[in-house]
């Protein structure tokens, strides 16, 4: 096992990389690996090692995921060349993806038969809050492990919350996913009255700022959907997987999610014109709007 300081970082799109250049800025050794060599490249001249398979972050004592899917975890932790496939024994898988509370539950277990810990971490904050950070996060996991990732998650946010076993913080993040994804759609619908209107977006948030409709999503996302900025902070296709992953677990509940639902056909209805990979603010396309900034 390497030193206490050695973390792997596997999965370098936009908030995996924003969540190894932290750790770097932090003086900690890392380790980074992407299918994409072009991915590792910005980030090795940063100052990462970087490992020709997934496989070999395994002789790092920490390992950061930050994939899009259960499928993809499950491939790149316990495939024929994947984390768990070599030396397992007393390696942290820290999963800071959004995935299935269900499957974080199977990945837990079978990664403790292995000898491996595995903490549930997905996130609130995007790539702007793991750069300075101050990212949220929702844990799960045994209590031992959860403190072995504090260390390291301390430098990534200023708000942890241990909620329960593994797979807890999962199904916090669905819930946050809610708030946000339905806060996105109405975001974006003020912004396209704004814009009709021909009022200055700046001025409109001075005016809102410490009213009722005052909220960290207000003061972040109002200017940038206004201004149709399509800066990456996160993807429509990440949206549509975390809302359907809600819509799933509140069905097999009982819960009507009657507003996520149709958040969700919206976000849907922008991935299939072939914005997927696009920003959150290509919402404003849903309402006409021309000029959008790449």
């Amino acid at each position: 096992m390497s030193g206490h300081n050695e973390v792997g970082v596997a999965g370098l799109g936009v908030m995996g990389s924003a969540i190894a250049r932290r750790l770097l800025r932090r003086e900690r050794a890392v380790t980074v690996y992407d299918i994409r060599p072009d991915a590792m490249a910005p980030l090795a001249r940063a100052g990462a090692a970087t490992a020709g398979s997934a496989a070999q972050l395994s002789a790092t004592a920490t390992v950061i995921l930050s994939l899009n899917t259960a499928e993809i975890v499950e491939r790149v932790v316990f495939g024929p060349d994947g984390i768990l496939s070599a030396a397992t024994e007393g390696v942290l898988v820290i999963d800071m993806s959004s995935i299935d509370p269900g499957r974080t539950r199977d990945f837990a277990e079978r990664a403790a038969k292995l000898g491996a810990g595995w903490v549930d971490a997905p996130l609130s904050g995007g790539a702007p809050g793991a750069e300075r950070g101050e990212l949220t996060l929702m844990l799960g996991g045994d209590e031992e492990h959860v403190e072995r990732a504090l260390p390291v998650l301390g430098a990534l946010a200023t708000r942890l919350t241990h909620l329960g076993p593994a797979g807890s913080g999962q199904l916090v993040k669905s819930v946050n996913q809610v708030l946000v994804g339905c806060g996105f759609a109405a975001l974006a619908e003020a912004a396209a009255v704004v814009r009709a209107a021909g009022l200055a977006p700046r001025q409109v948030l001075t005016a809102l700022t410490g009213g009722r409709a005052d909220s960290a999503l207000l003061q972040e996302f109002f200017v940038k959907f206004a201004e149709a900025d399509l800066t990456p902070t996160g993807r429509v296709s990440n949206m549509v997987k975390d809302l359907e992953a809600a819509r799933e677990y509140a069905c097999s509940v009982g819960v009507p999610l009657p507003v996520t639902t149709t958040v969700s056909e919206l976000h849907r209805w922008l991935a299939a014109a072939g914005h997927g990979d696009a920003d959150n603010a290509a919402l404003m396309h849903y309402y006409g709007t021309a000029e959008v900034r790449p």
